[in-house]
């Protein structure tokens, strides 16, 4: 202006809020108009605001001259905000800039230079950044204030706000499902809520629709878990369940529909394809035919058909579903057999040529010996698995050309096994047929009649009997307590049942006999489980069994009558008999059977508290979660003790029946235990109840059918003897044998010394140090050792150390040491391995896979009782310092050995520094400042943590090396391993078998119910560990004394009796008529008789014996 007056004349100088104004226009038209349009050079505005002087400026932002114009910038117009090109970011940061320039300016200014302008808040540009600025809302009317203080917590769910219209609510929600479907349950929760609190028609139609495509609410899971008694999943496994699920089917059969839906909606929230199969009842796939069989890919055909039977068998309705399942199994395998099998009804085929089953295995030499065969045939397998079914049937024709070599047949299994001829038969053991998960007691069985005294004494039971009306009788004491007169004759009744098989096993021509229900049922069940069982059954059998109402002695009330119902209770229908679960405790001595501490067959449980209260709760499962936790027993949750308002703000019920209860009843309704429930019965008028009004109480349990039937119950009491603990059933066959014998003499205690009590049983004795230094000494009789795996695989001796070694137990309130030796040994030791296990975090049981190294045979003098040995004292005392050395030092191990990151502590170290190396080497725009000395640190660090893990090392092999080898050299006391009982399965099921040592012709075999078989490997099928995911595990042990073994042991008794034919006389045929002659006329000579035959008496005539008169002479 003052270049050139003229030209400026009546333009003032503008205010800095212009200049900005201007500048601001400027960028926005080049980020908003398609083109924006040539900056004259003469343009006053221009020149004014900007010109020459502030070219360095514009140029910066993108202006440029061309000539005497200026051209604005041009940003990438493709670029949609947010930015991401460098001008149009620069820009838009300048247009920002500007804008927050002219708010800060001056009032007056901006009044004086009459300028007005609106700004974009800064909300709303967030909104546009996150593509949340113009969206659909919601009509006033359609919005509802579901919380009055903030947005309800639905709305975050889905990632919305409460403005939204419907659609965008149905849109997020779908979204929401398509990234993170594991959380549809949450989702749907949200959309359901959403759409009841809005009152929207469109939501609750989306919501329907998801609900009927099968998708579920988390209401929808709470309620299938509390439909099944489980308040927190999280201690509960697909197994767990799954049981559940079953036991309540089986309860409760008209409610299948209602727990399918209930596991389906488990299944789904689980995502357990498992679950969900057994839901469904589905079987599509191969997958889905071996869960609805409850089978697993290694299973052989005869399994299959096994657990065909089983499914049949539980529901004959199931036959159809059952083939389907057997024949996708087929199909999946290619299984000719099986296919065959669903078509005959019969396992086999065509027997295969010996010369075809050499070439097929590979074999031209058929002289080789069995144990090479073998090998080529496992290779084969190994090599090609889909060959499997031919390569056992070339084993099983060479099997054949050898005369049924059973060298063979644990790797033929029972498909191809080939059968026995009567020779081979009387050399070999029989096996016994499986009653219904009985093979754990099948494996104990074999076990006892392999004990030579056992067995003679069995047989001989009439020299061994007990007098049962004796004076001695009735003092008899067995385990530190008496025993009656009925559990004698009980006792003596398992005997004979068991005399009974010894005696088929002995003489049965046959490969296999079957044990009778009676002996399975005095084997399983104790005296005290009989006499629980008779109780309860003659509670329902009764004709005058107590009402619903009168429980504990106690009138329990149900609810208000009407009138109706009042004037005339209707009888009840009888219930049916509810299984009383109740488990004593286990002595120790074998006095009173009962434990429940470890695995089980297939019914035998392991570890399993069970209920012992008579009475049900129910659980609500229309209302929230109940506030305490139930055990985690996966088929009966006992009652809690809390008791359930009639209100219904409590979840559990009280099953009682409808009883008439008038309006001073109410006031005190005795619930749970006893305890009475107050109520305000000011507001009850009874006398104007509906005459069919709704109950305040649910119905009463359904009815059930009676058990009427004497076979039936015997076998109810094999199945509750079937769930009992293992060394429960050891301990109960021990306690009735010696029940049913004479002693031979009795000790200072009164206790029964006999001929199993000297066979079996040892005596330890432990001694306790109190702080003042005196030694305790306790002895008593114990029929088994009992050891642990728990904290990891070991061999038979450390397993032995940990039931003997000193360890501290609580004595009156203190710890004090205690340490256990054996002061008597008998010729047969048994070691029970404890596998079950308890896990606090999840609460519930579990078995222990870990490996324990057999040996054939252990030397037992490290564990006598020697007090006066002092050099044995000395070296257990060092030993014991070792092994706290040892347990000291493998914890600081673990520190260094194992990190988060899957490697050891001075790998991290060194990884961390060669990281933190690399950084330093790596060019970036604002580099991290690392000191030198740190990476340095690091690697001292590494090499010390080396060094001390090295160090470690060293040290834990000398002191493992010093406790193996501290008792080495005492071997006076040896002892051979005679039988190894094996359990494949987890803590509440699974499969046993038992293999049994020949000591006569040195071998082993494996006794599998019905099959009994030689064992081709028993290194590798014994001893060494298996890598399976459940592997097959030892879970007792027998040893028997070195050098008495003949005495002790003989694993084949047979004398195969020889069935011999009955002459039957032949008849001698007459002619009647001639016959009948002859007589008369003998009689007329006679003159023996004047008084005719007529037609009545001739009939009376014996024909085949013509020789005798007449039966009315």
């Amino acid at each position: 202006m003052e270049s050139d007056p003229t030209r400026f004349e009546g333009h003032a100088a503008p205010s800095p809020l212009v200049v900005l104004g201007n500048l601001r226009q400027y960028v926005n038209n080049s980020l908003t108009q398609p083109e924006p349009r040539r900056i004259i050079g003469t343009n006053k505005k221009w020149l004014l605001s900007f010109g020459d002087p502030c070219a360095e400026l514009v140029e910066f932002l993108g202006f440029s001259k061309d000539g005497d114009d200026w051209l604005p910038p041009r940003p990438d117009r493709t670029d949609e905000t947010p930015y991401e090109n460098p001008e149009n970011l620069l820009l838009d940061d300048v247009e920002k800039e500007l804008e927050a320039l002219m708010i800060q300016q001056p009032d007056e200014e901006k009044r004086m230079a009459k300028v007005h302008f609106t700004f974009e808040p800064g909300l709303t540009a967030i909104e546009k950044m996150l593509g949340s600025h113009d969206y659909r809302k919601s009509l006033s009317s359609r919005a509802a204030d579901l919380t009055k203080s903030e947005e309800h917590p639905w709305y975050a769910g889905l990632g919305t706000t409460e403005d939204m219209h419907d659609e965008l609510l149905g849109f997020a929600y779908d979204c929401q499902i398509s990234c993170d479907p594991s959380n549809g349950p949450y989702y749907l929760e949200c959309l359901q809520g959403l759409a009841a609190g809005r009152q929207s028609e469109e939501l609750q139609t989306k919501a329907a629709i998801e609900a009927s495509s099968g998708k579920s609410s988390f209401k929808d899971v709470r309620e299938a878990y509390y439909f099944f008694g489980i308040d927190d999943p999280r201690t509960h496994d697909d197994d767990n369940i799954v049981g559940t699920f079953q036991a309540r089917l089986a309860d409760a059969p008209r409610q299948e529909a209602e727990l399918r839906r209930a596991l389906l909606i488990i299944g789904q929230d689980r995502s357990s394809a498992r679950i969900e199969h057994i839901a469904t009842n589905a079987v599509n796939t191969y997958e889905q035919a071996l869960t609805w069989l409850n089978a697993t890919e290694d299973m052989t055909n005869e399994f299959l058909i096994s657990m065909f039977t089983v499914k049949i068998n539980e529901n004959p309705n199931d036959k159809d579903l059952a083939r389907k399942a057997v024949g996708l199994i087929a199909e999946k395998r290619n299984d000719q057999t099986l296919k065959a099998w669903l078509d005959t009804g019969e396992l086999g085929e065509t027997e295969m040529d010996i010369g075809q089953a050499y070439n097929r295995l590979g074999i031209s030499d058929r002289r080789i010996d069995d144990a090479v065969i073998l090998s080529a045939y496992t290779v084969l397998a190994h090599d090609q698995p889909s060959q499997l079914h031919d390569l056992k049937r070339a084993l099983a024709a060479i099997s054949r050309s050898k005369g049924g070599s059973s060298s063979f047949d644990d790797v033929l299994g029972p498909e191809f096994r080939v059968p026995r001829t009567d020779e081979q038969l009387a050399s070999e053991p029989v096996g016994l047929g499986n009653i219904g998960n009985t093979c754990y007691l099948n494996s104990l069985l074999q076990f006892y009649f392999t004990i030579k005294p056992l067995r003679d004494l069995v047989l001989n039971f009439e020299d061994y009997k007990m007098p049962v009306d004796t004076f001695a009788a009735s003092r008899k004491q067995v385990g530190s307590r008496k025993v009656s007169r009925k559990e004698i004759e009980r006792a003596q009744k398992f005997v004979e049942e068991l005399r009974r098989l010894f005696n088929n096993m002995i003489e049965s021509p046959k490969a296999q006999v079957i044990p009778e229900q009676e002996l399975a049922r005095l084997t399983l069940l104790s005296s005290s489980h009989e006499e629980t069982l008779t109780i309860r059954r003659q509670s329902i059998l009764s004709t005058t069994r107590p009402s619903l109402s009168d429980v504990h002695m106690q009138t329990e009330q149900g609810p208000l009558p009407t009138k109706a119902l009042a004037a005339e209770p209707k009888e009840l229908p009888k219930d049916n008999e509810m299984v009383d679960n109740t488990s004593p405790l286990r002595s120790s001595t074998g006095a009173q059977p009962g434990a429940d501490n470890d695995a089980s067959s297939e019914g035998t449980l392991v570890d399993a508290t069970l209920p012992t209260k008579n009475y049900m709760k129910l659980n609500n499962p229309f209302t929230s979660p109940p506030a305490s936790s139930k055990s985690g027993d996966e088929e009966n949750h006992p009652p809690r003790d809390d008791a359930m308002e009639i209100s219904g703000q409590k979840d559990e019920i009280l099953v009682q029946s409808p009883t008439q209860m008038t309006a001073s009843s109410l006031s005190q309704t005795q619930l749970g235990d006893g305890e009475p429930l107050k109520r305000d019965v000011s507001m009850i008028d009874v006398s104007q109840a509906p005459e069919f009004g709704p109950p305040i109480r649910p119905p009463p349990v359904p009815p059930r059918k009676v058990i009427d039937d004497e076979k039936k119950a015997m076998q109810e009491e094999v199945e509750m003897g079937a769930q009992q603990d293992v060394t429960e059933v050891i301990a109960n066959v021990l306690f009735q044998l010696q029940c049913a014998i004479k002693p031979d003499y009795v000790d200072a205690s009164g206790e029964q010394i006999d001929a199993v009590k000297q066979l079996f049983f040892a005596k330890q004795t432990s001694y306790t140090t109190n702080d003042k230094g005196e030694i305790r000494s306790k002895e008593e009789f114990t029929s088994n050792i009992i050891v642990d795996v728990a904290s990891g695989p070991r061999d038979v001796y450390a397993a032995l150390d940990g039931a003997f070694d000193v360890q501290e137990v609580e004595v009156g309130g203190k710890m004090e040491p205690q340490y256990t030796t054996i002061s008597q040994l008998p010729p047969v030791l048994q070691i029970l391995v404890q596998r079950a296990q308890f896990d606090p975090e999840k609460k519930q049981s579990f078995k222990s896979n870990h490996h324990l190294e057999l040996k054939d045979l252990i030397y037992l003098d490290r564990y006598m009782d020697a007090p006066k040995d002092k050099d044995l004292a000395s070296r257990r005392q060092d030993c014991w310092q070792w092994k706290k050395e040892l347990a000291r030092l493998e914890l600081q191990r673990v520190k260094l050995a194992n990190t988060k990151l899957g490697i050891d502590l001075p790998d991290a170290l060194d990884a961390a520094a060669q990281y933190i190396e690399r950084c330093t080497k790596i060019a970036m725009p604002d580099p991290i400042e690392i000191e030198p000395q740190v990476i340095e640190s690091l690697k001292q660090a590494a090499a010390e943590a080396r060094a001390d893990l090295e160090a470690l090392d060293a040290r834990i092999g000398h002191l493992s090396a010093s406790i193996s080898s501290q008792f080495s050299d005492l071997r006076k006391l040896p002892y051979r391993l005679h039988s190894v009982f094996i359990h494949r399965g987890q803590v509440s099921s699974g499969h046993y078998w038992i293999y049994i040592y020949d000591f006569v012709l040195s071998k082993w075999r494996k006794y599998n119910d019905e099959y009994v078989t030689d064992v081709a490997d028993p290194q590798k099928e014994i001893f060494e560990v298996h890598s399976d995911a459940r592997p097959a595990t030892p879970y007792f042990l027998v040893y028997v004394r070195e050098g008495m073994e003949d005495q002790l042991v003989n694993a084949v008794c047979r004398n195969i009796a020889k069935t011999q034919r009955e002459e039957v006389p032949d008849v001698r045929m007459v002619d009647y008529d001639a016959e009948r002659s002859a007589q008369m006329s003998k009689w007329a000579r006679d003159e023996e008789s004047t008084v005719p035959l007529d037609n009545k008496e001739s009939e009376q005539i014996y024909r085949a014996e013509p020789d005798m008169p007449p039966q009315n002479w």
